[in-house]
């Protein structure tokens, strides 16, 4: 068997780095594969991963692009055609057989090499809205993944494949039933709070707030993913408003959860922000969503994930701004109270649903190495 040589690129953003990982760890699975090299800026968060992976970390310094033409933009310039170079002696001295970009300024001069050397390559876009560098580079591309349908009609390429983001297998596997019993939970309703691994500063002050009325008036188990930075200040703020709540069962309050399948697929609603991997991840676990887009995300690409949800009807939408008055509460309320339409939102969200996303991609790069 003539094995192959990729190379992996993504990075600067979680949406970027995760599926670009997912994606390298299901290929060294492969017997087709020899080596994977993972090209990325070392001074990113996908350096760290990468660095606990079996596969070699290839650095390359970029940065994203200034959105006025001055003098940082031809600094700018000049450090990117630096990188193109850099990806052009990898590219000469590994001979990668496919490479595989998850959009972002980290893998565009790994793919402008590509497209120079001519070496095949795929990409993959989370968002309903894709990035610069989806849509400048996509025309190049073997194929292109994309994990909203919204996507297609805004890219040049005949070849795309609606294949969600790439998700653990476990969202799959574990029930409802057993994350709870993982959890030391009950067997009933159960929220699930969360802006992110960093928090939501607004998120998490307005949930403070009703904690103790929907655990008291509702009885619902609250799981509450506070973010490392905010859990000191959510805590001493908690205290002051319900001073007994370390006794209350329904409460599990922490700074930040590693094992995320567990925590959603305990939960019947979700509030979230509305990055593409976290929708990804509440669709597999077939929870009804409200989603509080992050408001300063990159091409307000969080609003229009969430909207593209919403008008499916499965999800609901809250402003990030309107969080403080009593909105999130009514909108929890109103998903407790009326269980049909909670099960209703539940059931079109797992329809989008994608398991195998990393799967289909893997097709996708050894086809490109076919052709």
């Amino acid at each position: 068997m003539n094995k192959k040589t990729y190379f992996i690129t993504g990075g600067g953003t979680g949406g970027h780095i995760y599926p670009a990982i997912a994606v390298a760890d299901r290929l060294l699975e492969e017997d087709s594969t020899d080596k994977i090299f993972y090209v990325g800026n070392p001074n990113n968060l996908e350096a760290e991963i990468v660095s606990k992976k079996n596969y070699e970390f290839l650095p390359v310094i970029s940065s994203g692009m200034p959105r006025k033409i001055s003098f940082q933009f031809i600094i700018w310039t000049c450090r990117m055609l630096h990188a193109w170079w850099e990806c052009l002696k990898y590219i000469k001295k590994y001979k990668p057989d496919a490479i595989f970009g998850t959009g972002g300024y980290v893998s565009a001069p790994v793919l402008m090499a590509a497209i120079t050397m001519k070496v095949p390559f795929v990409m993959h876009d989370c968002d309903a809205n894709p990035g610069l560098v989806t849509r400048k580079l996509s025309p190049y591309a073997n194929s292109v993944s994309i994990a909203f349908e919204d996507a297609k009609n805004k890219l040049n390429n005949k070849n795309c494949h609606l294949n969600g983001n790439p998700i653990r297998a476990k969202f799959k596997t574990l029930t409802k039933q057993q994350a709870r019993k993982d959890l030391n939970l009950e067997d009933k309703l159960t929220l699930c709070i969360m802006g992110g691994s960093q928090g939501a500063r607004a998120i998490n002050e307005a949930a403070v707030k009703d904690l103790e009325k929907l655990s008291k008036d509702y009885n619902i188990q609250i799981i509450f993913q506070t973010g490392k930075k905010n859990f000191d200040t959510v805590v001493s703020e908690l205290g002051k408003i319900y001073p007994e709540y370390k006794n209350d069962k329904n409460l599990i309050i922490k700074p930040y959860f590693e094992d995320m399948v567990t925590v959603l697929k305990a939960c019947d609603i979700a509030v979230s922000r509305a990055g593409s991997l976290s929708i990804s991840e509440l669709c597999a676990s077939g929870v009804a969503p409200i989603f509080i887009p992050y408001p300063y995300a990159a091409a307000d690409h969080q609003r229009k994930n969430a909207k593209c949800m919403v008008e499916k009807g499965a999800g609901l939408y809250l402003e990030n701004d309107d969080t403080n008055d009593k909105s999130l509460m009514e909108l929890i309320v109103s998903l407790v109270e009326n269980p049909e339409m909670l099960q209703d939102i539940q059931k079109k969200a797992q329809k989008l649903a994608k398991y195998d996303g990393t799967e289909q991609i893997v097709k996708q790069l050894e086809n490109c190495c076919s052709d």
